[in-house]
């Protein structure tokens, strides 16, 4: 176990473990420590404590004293100086015509070097500007970008919910979000609701993060058929915070089947499996109330007897429909209840006789078998008709190339028998 002081350099800033070095630190006591970067003002926002080594990143840095009066009085001039030369680069900026963005500047405790953060779309080519930023404070110069999110940290605001934002407040580091978390709270995924001032997604979508994860494991899922104590439904919605689940329970009735959606906390509902009573969704789910139903005086349940005549009412009217057949014009509409009530040819096995197929068609006759018929019965072979589509094109090209060589072959005799002569 090691003893350490945990250290931050801004007001949300990340927190740093120092070695106390056998010196009396307290809780909010301002301090100089040694860092990477040169000497650093600080405040001790973690007293004395022991950890392993494990949470301890090699070398551990020491505290060098407590801040004194002197100290504290250098650090407020650095901010003032800090100030003055934010106005300076900004004016440098607009000289050399940079698209880049200034956010802040810091000054190291010892005066060694001055950091300047901005932010920019793409890469930027500073380099005259550090030679004339350089010229001007006489000492180190650091142009550093940061995103979006860091530039919100170091600005400051107020969120959507109107409080400062928790990034510039108390957030030390920024922990990732991604759109799930927000699908798994049944938030709305509109960007302009769930993104920050930053244009990201808002940090707080991972405060509830484990509790959402934990509940919908336990609770069911939607869709998934459920047993209550009002009976077996649907669920419909899902509470992960409260715990509660919106069941749709589907009972019968006089009038059909009627939708009652109720909200039941987790201990009051069984998820079904497969298998299970109730599973089928075909079935209407009775109101369990433990009361036996009322009768009517036929003994017959309520409700019972009015189906019964309903459904004898439906069977009376396809009948009736039935029986009614469209003729052509000019013909009367004819009841043929006369035609059923005869009685239908039955065969000795009383089954009615099956409708005689339709006679197959004698299949056409070969080529062969045609051509020997045309010989026997002494008919002459009548000419091949001229084919159509291409070959007529083919024939009609041929006979206009004939032509054209009759006639050069005219021209040609005349002009032979001159020449002769």
């Amino acid at each position: 176990m090691i003893s350490v002081v945990g250290v931050r350099f801004k007001k949300a800033g990340k927190i740093y473990y120092f070695d106390p070095d056998s010196k009396l630190v307290k809780k909010d006591d301002d301090v100089i420590v040694e860092t990477a970067r040169g000497i650093e003002f600080g405040s001790a926002v973690v007293g004395p404590k022991l950890i392993s080594e494990e949470e301890v990143i090699q070398p551990l840095k020491k505290v060098l004293r407590v801040a004194t009066k002197d100290d504290i009085e250098k650090n407020a001039r650095n901010k003032r100086n800090e100030q003055k030369a934010f106005v300076t680069c900004m004016e440098k900026i607009e000289e050399h015509k940079l698209e880049m963005k200034l956010v802040d500047v810091e000054y190291t405790f010892d005066n060694n070097k001055v950091i300047f953060y901005f932010t920019a779309e793409g890469r930027v080519d500073f380099r005259e500007l550090v030679k004339d930023l350089a010229s001007i404070f006489k000492t180190r110069i650091e142009l550093r970008q940061i995103g979006v999110r860091d530039e919100a940290k170091m600005i400051g605001g107020l969120g959507p919910c109107g409080r400062p934002l928790c990034c510039s407040s108390f957030l030390g580091d920024f922990a990732p979000v991604s759109i799930k978390m927000a699908k798994e709270q049944s938030l709305s995924l509109n960007p302009t609701k769930i993104s920050g001032i930053c244009s990201r997604l808002m940090c707080c979508l991972n405060y509830e993060k484990d509790l959402y994860e934990e509940n919908l494991d336990r609770l069911p899922k939607i869709g998934d058929r459920v047993e209550t104590p009002n009976g077996i439904g649907d669920v419909i919605r899902i509470n992960p915070l409260l715990s509660k689940v919106k069941v749709r329970i589907k009972r019968s009735s006089d009038r059909g089947d009627i939708d009652e959606i109720e909200d039941f906390e987790e201990e009051d509902v069984k998820k079904l499996k497969k298998g299970d009573k109730g599973y089928d969704r075909s079935e209407p789910s009775p109101k369990n109330t433990g009361k036996p139903d009322r009768q009517n005086k036929d003994g017959k349940k309520e409700g019972q007897g009015r189906k019964d005549q309903d459904r004898k009412d439906r069977y009376r009217k396809g009948k009736q429909s039935k029986n009614k057949v469209e003729v052509k014009e000019g013909q009367e509409n004819k009841d043929v209840s006369e035609k059923q009530d005869q009685p239908q040819k039955q065969d000795d096995r009383g089954k009615q006789p099956k409708q005689q197929k339709r006679p197959r068609q004698p299949k056409q006759q070969n080529k062969q078998e045609q051509q020997s018929q045309d010989k026997k019965e002494g008919l002459e072979k009548k000419e091949r008709p001229e084919r159509k589509g291409r070959s007529n094109k083919k024939s009609r090209y041929r006979k206009d190339r004939n032509d054209n060589r009759d006639r050069q072959e005219k021209k040609e005799k005349p002009e032979n028998s001159e020449k002769q002569q």
